[in-house]
């Protein structure tokens, strides 16, 4: 049993570092992508706000529909292989990206790595089926600790490393920094879980089917879809939000910054601790509580009368974050047999990329239609929407 304790303590602690490092890569680049779409121009003469939303959207599209094909296979050929296949791959096409010629080559690189990368769900399937189920909770708020952290840090080494040497080297140092961690799991990872038994393998579509079926899933996977699409459909306003509090109009993007930055640290502080509670007094109600400040803290946005107001709704957001993530992937665990836990998190991480392809569009007509508080003022009400469905839909534990 000893032997048991520690193999999963010593995977966890491994699949930590591997998400620390990667979120932490991933950050690097990501907050200057649309200054590198101007820098490198475009071929065909297409207009930088364009390609910029290319740029992101077009990953969230493939990982969308990659996700759940490569869940499956986990199931079938092992999850640490697939957590090798994010990390290498992301290696790789990261190191590209540093090497493009034009903004066109970018975004077809950023849909390669929607399709290639998924290190946080490939590490989620891992740990769901290395760690004991009571003790999901706790594990899955690692995860969430270790993603928070790297998000909260990558940007800002990411920014002066950029201003400081040119947009490329960053996309270098993340590319280490995966090939780093695909090496990690190569040399420290076992991974002894069942996988899915011959008898019970089926076709992909049917696989999938079979997990929606069982009971609480697919509302796991509607809240989840519902999580991202409100964390995402204000993520682009945040910075015209900052603008509109700061009168002066100065020092926006430093001020956005620290905004962004105390949400991720404080979810990242709140994400073990939470998870831990979860474990005792139950995921479901721990969501319900989690979601219910998520509302709160979305609608004080909206009605927020300084960035130190926005800021303060910023750390309840965080703090709710630290939360309600772990404890929808907790049930998702419990919910979902052994051996499935590939395809289950797999079909989870296209739920989160077809929220964060759809949300700018949806926060786009809103504060068209209604002005740019309203935005944040519907994310609050879809968070209070997630409480009375995580009251009345899930089955019990």
């Amino acid at each position: 049993m000893d032997h048991e304790a520690s193999e999963w303590k010593r995977t966890l602690y491994i699949i930590f570092l591997v998400e620390l490092v990667a979120a932490l890569g991933f950050s690097f680049v990501a907050p200057f992508l649309p200054l590198y779409v101007k820098f490198l121009g475009s071929r065909w003469h297409l207009s930088v706000e364009f390609l910029s939303g290319l740029v992101f959207s077009s990953t969230a599209f493939t990982m969308m529909f990659a996700s759940p094909v490569w869940g499956a296979l986990a199931d079938r050929y092992g999850r640490k292989l697939m957590v090798i296949r994010a990390t290498m791959g992301g290696a790789v096409i990261l190191g590209l990206m540093g090497l493009v010629r034009s903004a066109e080559e970018l975004v077809l690189l950023r849909a390669l790595q929607g399709a290639i990368t998924g290190v946080l769900s490939a590490n989620s399937a891992l740990l769901a089926a290395a760690v004991p189920r009571e003790r999901a909770g706790y594990a899955l708020g690692m995860l969430q600790v270790a993603l928070n952290a790297g998000i909260a840090l990558g940007p800002l080494v990411g920014g002066v490393l950029a201003d400081t040497f040119g947009y490329r080297l960053p996309f270098f140092i993340t590319s280490a920094f995966l090939a780093l961690a695909g090496v990690l799991v190569i040399v420290g990872v076992r991974d002894d879980a069942p996988r899915l038994p011959r008898s019970r393998q089926q076709r992909l579509v049917s696989e999938w089917w079979a997990v929606l079926r069982t009971p609480g899933v697919a509302v796991v996977y509607g809240l989840r879809f519902a999580s991202h699409l409100g964390q995402s459909m204000v993520r682009p306003f945040l910075p015209l939000l900052v603008e509109v509090l700061l009168v002066s109009g100065q020092a926006v993007a430093t001020w956005t910054g620290i905004v962004a930055s105390s949400r991720a640290l404080m979810t990242s502080l709140s994400a073990t601790w939470l998870g831990r509670v979860g474990d005792r007094v139950g995921h479901r109600r721990l969501a319900q509580g989690a979601a219910l400040v998520l509302g709160v803290a979305f609608l004080l946005q909206g009605m927020a009368t300084s960035v130190f107001v926005l800021i303060l709704a910023q750390v309840l957001v965080g703090v709710a974050l630290g939360g309600f993530t772990p404890a929808l992937s907790a049930l998702l665990a419990r919910y979902t047999r052994p051996g499935e836990e590939g395809a289950a998190y797999g079909l989870d991480n296209s739920m989160m990329s077809a929220a964060r392809a759809v949300a700018p569009l949806v926060g786009a007509t809103v504060a068209m239609g209604l002005g740019l508080r309203w935005v944040f003022v519907l994310a609050g009400v879809v968070y209070l929407g997630v409480v009375g469905t995580l009251a009345r839909a899930l089955p019990q534990e």
